[in-house]
């Protein structure tokens, strides 16, 4: 409990951090900006998997399914690569998103800020009960990883549709209970319409963003129980994922129609933690295997994309 407790709280100062000294004031993040955060995310979330060597080498965390240091530290790097991997999409929705509504480019920070939040407290129910499916059901593996296969599918013969936020689900019955302006003061999410209180761009953005977060995470948080079924190890590669999106969007936001290939590298990913999620109770993939196949297809993806 105490290593939770601190994981927690250091997710909390580096959110502090984050909204109180590095962006107090409301800027444009330059490529150069977010490249260097991303680099940071990337190197932290890295360094991370030493922690949990030491974590799972001495004993000072619920080893659950007891996991040696480096199938542990294995797992939670497959993990963070399968959830980052999958975040691509939710980076060109939030674009999308960011645009019908006309959001400043200096103001996107902090509706991605609050967004972190939520999407923290939702994976953290998400995976909570997923771990526990899982624990109390075996059979759900075969659902879970059938789930993903049938993603996979749909992802590889389906067109691509255009996403209308305006014409969304969540926007439409936002109006109906709330009332919305066009218009923005600053980074406020409610403003002062003469006799109430309306919400601005801002926050329909972020209501919008949560929503399609929870959607993602129907495929990703299933893709990492395929790993792992350890809370520990799906919790932080989730969060430490999450965190560096931000950084990440801004960096990739402008070029992501670029990679269009790694649309068949999620088809594989996905494909291949289906078939393992199914195989659980028969065969057990070494976890090498898993780290490996997961960072060779992402490379693939990358290195088509760039040669067309």
């Amino acid at each position: 409990m105490t290593v939770w407790i601190l994981f927690l709280l250091g997710i909390l100062v580096f959110l502090a951090l984050d909204l109180g000294v590095f962006n107090k004031n409301p800027h444009i993040i330059s490529v150069k900006e977010a490249s260097i955060w991303t680099s940071v995310w990337v190197t932290l979330s890295i360094l991370f998997s030493g922690v949990v060597y030491w974590l799972y080498g001495t004993g000072n965390i619920d080893n659950v399914d007891a996991l040696t240091p480096m199938d542990a530290s294995l797992k939670y790097i497959t993990g963070y690569l399968i959830e980052l991997s999958l975040s691509i999409d939710n980076i060109f929705v939030i674009a999308v998103i960011f645009g019908s509504f006309q959001i400043p480019q200096k103001y996107q920070h902090r509706v991605l800020f609050w967004g972190i939040l939520g999407a923290i407290v939702f994976r953290a129910l998400m995976i909570f009960f997923g771990v526990a499916l899982i624990k109390k059901f075996g059979f759900m593996t075969y659902i879970f990883g059938a789930f993903l296969i049938f993603t996979a599918i749909k992802m590889l013969v389906s067109k691509q549709e255009a996403f209308n936020p305006k014409k969304s689900f969540i926007y439409r019955n936002l109006r109906k209970v709330m009332p919305i302006t066009t218009h923005m003061q600053g980074q406020k999410f409610f403003i002062k319409l003469r006799h109430i209180t309306a919400a601005t761009p801002l926050f329909i953005a972020l209501v919008i963003i949560e929503f399609t977060d929870i959607l993602f995470a129907l495929d990703s948080v299933p893709a990492i129980l395929a790993i792992t079924s350890d809370p520990f190890l799906v919790f932080s590669s989730n969060i430490f994922a999450i965190l560096g999106l931000r950084s990440m969007y801004f960096f990739l936001s402008n070029m992501i129609s670029r990679f269009y290939y790694l649309k068949y590298s999620l088809v594989a990913i996905l494909s291949f933690v289906g078939i393992k999620m199914i195989l659980a109770h028969h065969y057990t993939f070494p976890e090498w295997v898993s780290l490996v196949f997961i960072a060779l297809a992402l490379f693939i993806g990358v290195v088509v994309s760039k040669k067309n």
